[in-house]
């Protein structure tokens, strides 16, 4: 009797084991009109694990990601925490209007999700989800995502090839090729230091100098600027 009921309370383990495991089918779109997204990365993670938080100093993680649409540091830190990840799942940039989805497995440890990449053509702009958790019923459930700023850089709304690397002024690409040139700068300073939601890019309506390289036709927006749809089986 006494075996039976060690093998009883073992088998319950389990079963609650395996029932904080789950699958997750995550769907991303991008809201925008004339934004895109650059790689994005996912991931499932503990309660003490985040890849940014508001109104502190964005890691050095982050501002790779911000800058320059680079993931691979952000990926490090969540693999190195015990995340489950998934990265880049609409296999290079998501553009305006479009989805990607993604399955996801997190572990029982893992009940928080969390979501990041960079939008295009920003100085430091970029789209999150910061740890949000993951609900232990099955069922579908929206989430409407803003846009940040990682507080950096100056948005300066400059076009400058070869300036995605962290500390380097300008907006690395506007991958439609629909931006302007020759620009004189909106801001020579980051007023605020921290990762806070952003402004929005403000744009002007010359292709040839003016005061910035972005369209404000078509660059600009109103958050939310992404819409991410979660399945839990």
């Amino acid at each position: 009797m006494k075996a039976k009921l060690l093998l009883s309370a073992t088998l319950l383990g389990l079963s609650a084991t395996n029932a904080s495991a789950q699958e997750l089918t995550i769907s991303v779109t991008n809201l925008t009109q004339g934004i895109h997204f650059t790689p994005i990365i996912i991931a499932s993670h503990d309660n003490n694990t985040t890849i940014f938080e508001l109104a502190t100093t964005a890691s050095t993680e982050l501002t790779a990601l911000a800058e320059g649409g680079d993931i691979s540091g952000v990926s490090t830190m969540l693999t190195a925490a015990g995340a489950d990840v998934v990265e880049n799942p609409a296999t290079g940039l998501l553009a305006a209007a479009a989805t990607t989805e993604t399955s996801l497995s997190t572990s029982a440890a893992n009940g928080y999700l969390s979501l990041a990449a960079m939008m295009l053509p920003t100085n430091d702009g970029f789209v999150g989800l910061n740890s949000w958790e993951i609900p232990t019923d099955a069922g579908t459930y929206t989430l409407w995502l803003n846009a940040y700023d990682a507080g950096t850089e100056a948005n300066d709304e400059l076009v400058v090839a070869d300036s995605g690397a962290p500390g380097v002024q300008g907006i690395p690409a506007a991958p439609a090729e629909n931006s302007g040139t020759n620009g004189t700068g909106l801001s020579d300073a980051q007023s605020n230091g921290s990762v806070h939601v952003h402004r929005g890019t403000l744009g002007d309506d010359e292709l040839t100098g003016g005061a910035s390289d972005l369209d404000n036709t078509v660059h600009r927006w109103l958050n939310p600027v992404a819409k991410v749809t979660i399945t839990i089986q």
